[in-house]
């Protein structure tokens, strides 16, 4: 399909059903995501400089109530959504769209006779163009971009297709959300974790506010990652639906950290032991993996950008959500000392095989003696291995628990696997309503 057809022509009844479903399922967990992403700090100070800077009317602060601009809506809630790192990724773009496509999906006011559908076919839209930026943008750059940098052309397109710009106006959309993309540098934030993460709140921003400027008559210099680089990738729009091989995060922290997680669990499950009675962890995996070194986080950012604290978080309390990675749970005395027993070593095997597969096998030393060890292992919830729908249901309710209420909660996932013809302003009020709204 042709990129403007595909944009701006692509329907709900055009989709399979799998992408339908993918769909809602990267609603769900986008918006989970979010929800928990209030609690942090980073989220507190976004929304506060969207009130501040970015006023207006027609876009909404998630789990606020207030009301700015879109443009500040897509940059306060893209940067809460990156604030709590457990989002849906794809392997091959080593990063994120859904971060941004959301909620620049989200960010205009309704059309009238706005559905559910029309804001799912959306975020196909938006997904499947940045995937394919992504991919473009990594294949042409000599650096390794945040995801700003390429998911900035999803929600310049699904903009576009939401205020029905002519396709010249798109074509602009796209070149100015290319161009204004944040080309940030990813692994300066792995070595010194901080509130910047991965673009993704600047990426929604400059394409949201990309679609705004053409729609005036701004122009913008061709967008090179659509139509220069990577032509057999374009080529599949509308037929190879890239977003059905998202992967999705049962913990909130880096997937880079995952593998080890994943394999530091297969022992605690598989061994009898306490966590107290380990003397050492040998964690064997990609450079990029090795590169998480903070043994004592300060802050939800450094914890989440770390390998040593969260697998000794996880080996302790089982699940990864805001209270491990959060406040008190920040100094737990178990988990910091058995972080310090956390030994990162690069497996040049696996470093090879980064990006297309993330590995991880762990060795641990035990009091007694015993050396047990699991892997090579990768994430669970990879595309090829994802998680049921009952499973990413439950885990919305669990990272949201205490943060919503309960029947909020139920009323949001009921409306997302609902009736496709029902108004999409019934499930952005939902969202946008204060978080102890019922």
């Amino acid at each position: 399909m042709a990129l403007q057809d595909f944009i701006h022509q692509l329907a709900w009844s055009d989709l399979p059903d799998a992408v339908q479903n993918q769909a809602r399922r990267c609603l769900l967990d986008t918006l989970g995501a979010a929800a928990a992403g209030r609690q942090t700090e980073a989220s507190r100070i976004a929304h506060a400089v969207a009130v501040d800077l970015m006023g207006g009317a027609g876009g909404r602060l998630w789990f606020d109530g207030r009301e700015v601009s879109p443009a500040g809506a897509a940059l306060a809630n893209g940067l809460t959504t990156d604030a709590f790192d457990i989002h849906d990724g794809y392997t091959l773009t080593k990063g994120h769209a859904g971060a941004a496509v959301v909620p620049a999906a989200l960010a205009a006011p309704a059309a009238p006779g706005w559905r559910l559908a029309d804001l799912l076919t959306g975020l196909v839209v938006g997904y499947e163009i940045a995937l394919r930026a992504g991919r473009a943008l990594h294949a042409s750059a000599c650096d390794y971009h945040t995801s700003g940098a390429w998911n900035a052309l999803g929600c310049a397109a699904l903009m576009a297709r939401h205020l029905a710009l002519t396709a010249e106006q798109t074509r602009h959309a796209l070149g100015i959300a290319e161009y204004y993309g944040p080309r940030s540098q990813m692994m300066r934030c792995i070595d010194f974790p901080t509130m910047v993460k991965d673009g993704s709140g600047w990426g929604a921003h400059a394409g949201v506010t990309a679609a705004y400027l053409a729609r005036r008559g701004f122009t913008g210099a061709p967008a090179l990652t659509v139509e220069r680089e990577l032509p057999e990738l374009w080529a599949g729009l509308g037929r190879d639906w890239l977003m059905l091989d998202q992967y999705f995060k049962p913990d909130a922290v880096c997937r880079w950290a995952q593998p080890a997680i994943a394999a530091a669990r297969r022992l605690r499950q598989e061994h009898a032991f306490d966590p107290a009675a380990i003397v050492q962890v040998r964690v064997f995996s990609f450079h990029e993996a090795t590169r998480l070194a903070t043994r004592r986080p300060q802050n939800t950012e450094e914890a989440q950008y770390s390998l040593p604290f969260p697998l000794a978080a996880a080996l302790v309390h089982g699940r990864l959500g805001a209270p491990a990675l959060t406040g008190d749970g920040l100094g737990d005395p178990l988990v910091l000392a058995l972080s310090e027993r956390v030994e990162c070593l690069e497996e040049a095997a696996y470093s090879a095989r980064f990006p297309a597969e993330r590995l991880a096998r762990v060795e641990l030393t035990l009091a007694d003696s015993r050396q047990l060890a699991a892997g090579p292992l990768e994430p669970i919830w990879e595309a090829h291995t994802p998680p049921s729908d009952d499973e990413l249901r439950e885990k919305f309710t669990w990272i949201t628990e205490g943060l919503l209420p309960p029947a909020r909660r139920l009323r949001m996932v009921e409306l997302i696997w609902g009736d496709a013809a029902a108004p999409a302003a019934d499930l952005l009020d939902l969202v946008a309503g204060p978080p102890a709204a019922g």
